[in-house]
């Protein structure tokens, strides 16, 4: 079987052999729940394992060890943020919510939910390059205002949002900030020892480590009601045996992430867009031009529907991903194209490249090669494509 160049790490990367070193003991050997430390050997070394991972992703952040909540993923933390907050200020302050319009699902849907519960929810507009306007925030933010969760980088156009001033601002206002930095983490800093965000959303699964394991950050003295039942663990925040091989991978998987690597992404990630923007015609970049994560590239070829590039490339050798409906079950285009003023055609057009450690410079070029035939091929037959620019 041919081997598959994969370029859609936004998704899901590869696990690193390195971490799945580090976990493998904690399946085989110390295989014990961390909550049988009082009773013998194997669950105190078990707590330990969970506490030094615990305590080095928490340094990665700038945060204590005790401010990091463990969860099965991003998902689960950003509904744990939005859905914990609303239980415990609902009641005290008010029920109005913030959030972007170009969300991911964890934090759109879950504001969602809370708005058919009879939250009052207000989806901030963004410009043409998927920033949030600070002023249009700050008219926002209400006496009744309880959270503000804007992502720190979008997951389909790699856009990476001024969290500081966000934060800065929402702290001003006297309202807890949340945000989404499951593409960011460990690529884009942020320093929550200077950064006054509240609670802060993280995954193992972006940064080639094992999936099913994520965070939340949670400031100290921060508001969040569990919201759900079932033990103690996690600082009585989160209910169910804790995940120490999936901690412990998480930990390693962040300690791997080198700043010599993010360079090299964006060195990789310019120089695709770079080629596709020169020597494919009628092509948009989608997303910041330079506020955007190492690993982002989102394009759209005009004229062409995003899911016969996609098919296309596959059937060449490389996987990319689309927000075109017909990989999806809804039956629209992409909520973040349609959200930076782009129309049908651009949403169900767009493809976005996202890169790893494991991708090289010759399968860059080796992608924008086959693109731009494809490109070229599926236009010569669109019925989209105007008769003097086909091609």
């Amino acid at each position: 079987m041919q081997r598959c160049t994969y370029m859609d790490n936004a998704a899901a990367t590869r696990l690193d052999e390195r971490v799945l070193e580090a976990m493998t003991p904690y399946f085989f050997e110390t295989y014990a729940v961390a909550t049988s430390e009082f009773g013998y050997s194997l669950g105190i070394e078990a707590r330990e394992a969970l506490d030094d991972a615990r305590g080095s992703l928490a340094a990665r952040m700038g945060a204590s060890p005790e401010e990091l909540v463990f969860t099965s993923g991003s998902t689960e933390s950003s509904n744990m943020a939005l859905k914990g907050v609303a239980l415990a200020l609902a009641q005290k302050k008010g029920n109005h919510i913030i959030v972007s319009k170009i969300e991911d699902f964890p934090v759109l849907h879950s504001a969602q939910a809370l708005e058919r519960q009879g939250f009052r929810v207000t989806y901030l507009p963004v410009d043409g390059d998927g920033l949030v306007d600070l002023d249009a925030l700050q008219k926002a933010i209400t006496k009744e205002t309880i959270l503000v969760s804007i992502q720190h980088a979008n997951q389909e156009i790699g856009t990476v949002q001024d969290i500081a001033a966000i934060a800065k601002l929402c702290k001003e206002k006297d309202t807890l900030v949340h945000t989404d930095a499951t593409h960011s983490f460990a690529r884009v800093p942020v320093n929550l020892s200077e950064v006054p965000i509240d609670l802060m959303s993280v995954s193992a699964h972006t940064i080639h480590g094992p999936r099913g394991i994520g965070g939340l950050f949670v400031r100290k003295k921060t508001p969040l009601t569990k919201w759900m039942d079932g033990g103690f663990q996690e600082y009585g925040l989160r209910a169910g045996l804790e995940n120490i091989p999936g901690a412990v991978g998480f930990a390693k998987a962040a300690e791997l992430v080198k700043p010599e690597e993010n360079e090299a992404l964006t060195s990789l990630r310019d120089h695709t867009i770079q080629r596709l923007l020169t020597e494919v015609p009628h092509t948009t970049l989608n997303g910041h031009p330079n506020n955007r994560t190492p690993q982002n590239a989102n394009v759209t070829f005009h004229f062409v529907e995003g899911e016969s590039i996609t098919l296309h490339l596959d059937m060449r050798g490389f996987a990319v991903s689309t927000g075109s409906a017909c990989f999806s079950r809804s039956l629209e285009g992409s909520h973040v194209i349609f959200g930076i003023g782009g129309d049908h055609e651009r949403a169900h057009g767009s493809i976005r490249f996202t890169f790893s450690r494991f991708n090289t410079a010759e399968e860059a070029d080796g992608i924008v090669d086959a693109i731009s035939q494809v490109v070229s091929d599926l236009r010569r037959i669109s019925p989209l494509t105007p008769h003097e620019k086909g091609g």
